[in-house]
């Protein structure tokens, strides 16, 4: 045990810290309409996002990533959050806007970045926290669930080939929580590579690193479609209830 001189206090390095960024920047082909932004129990889809994380005590702050178009507007949606440092434009791909935002954090210096979809408006601090834990065990985590519907490969026809085995297997949400200096780094060669990166997971595995995954057992929907919106709006009145 070392000693230590009369009247100081031991040396403890600094806990590992976590900023968030989400990104909202999508262009909701899918939906209609702009998702992020359609009304959910009384508040902007992205709000609910913005909430879990100010609300989760492990995220120390939160960029918002969304299209250069619309500035004005999400840095309104931002303004009641406290721990939003900043609102930055994002890019054509998602490589482009992920990126944008772990750079907004280049003065911050967090340790781990957490990465979440803005269009998963269900997602609770206490998912992200479970998932921050995991990440600063093996350095890398993401939320998932596991599959368990029955597989079938088809051909291009549509006609059905094969089982395919959903021992494993599991379905990829977010946040996806990533040590933020290798993160960046891997995001800049993919996009000088100009490869497509659909989602941040993919390409710490792709580089030979190691990611864990957390079941989350709490609903963490992605809206794409109006449907997820209307089980999103029911969803969260049962939260509410309960």
């Amino acid at each position: 045990r070392p000693e230590w001189p009369p009247g100081s206090a031991p040396f403890r390095m600094p806990s590992p810290s976590l900023s968030a960024v989400i990104v909202a920047a999508g262009s909701s082909r899918r939906m209609g309409f702009d998702k992020l932004t359609a009304p959910l129990r009384g508040r902007p889809l992205v709000a609910h996002s913005l909430a879990a994380f100010e609300a989760c005590p492990d995220v120390g702050s939160i960029i918002l990533v969304c299209s250069g178009e619309r500035m004005a507007e999400f840095e309104k949606i931002a303004a009641p959050f406290g721990k939003v440092r900043e609102v930055v434009a994002g890019g054509r791909e998602r490589v482009h806007s992920v990126l944008a935002g772990v750079n907004a954090l280049a003065d911050r210096a967090p340790a781990f970045v957490a990465v979440h979809d803005g269009a998963r408006p269900l997602i609770t601090p206490s998912a992200i926290s479970a998932c921050y834990a995991a990440a600063r065990e093996a350095g890398a985590a993401v939320c998932g669930e596991p599959v368990t519907d029955t597989l079938h490969r088809a051909d291009p026809d549509g006609f059905l080939k094969e089982t395919v085995s959903r021992e494993h297997l599991w379905r990829m949400q977010t946040p996806q929580i990533a040590e933020t200096a290798v993160l960046r780094t891997l995001l800049l060669g993919a996009r000088e590579a100009g490869e497509a990166v659909t989602d941040e997971i993919s390409l710490l595995l792709r580089a030979g690193r190691k990611a864990r995954v957390v079941e989350n057992p709490d609903w963490n929907l992605k809206v794409t479609y109006p449907r997820d919106l209307a089980l999103a709006e029911m969803l969260l009145q049962s939260r509410e209830t309960r």
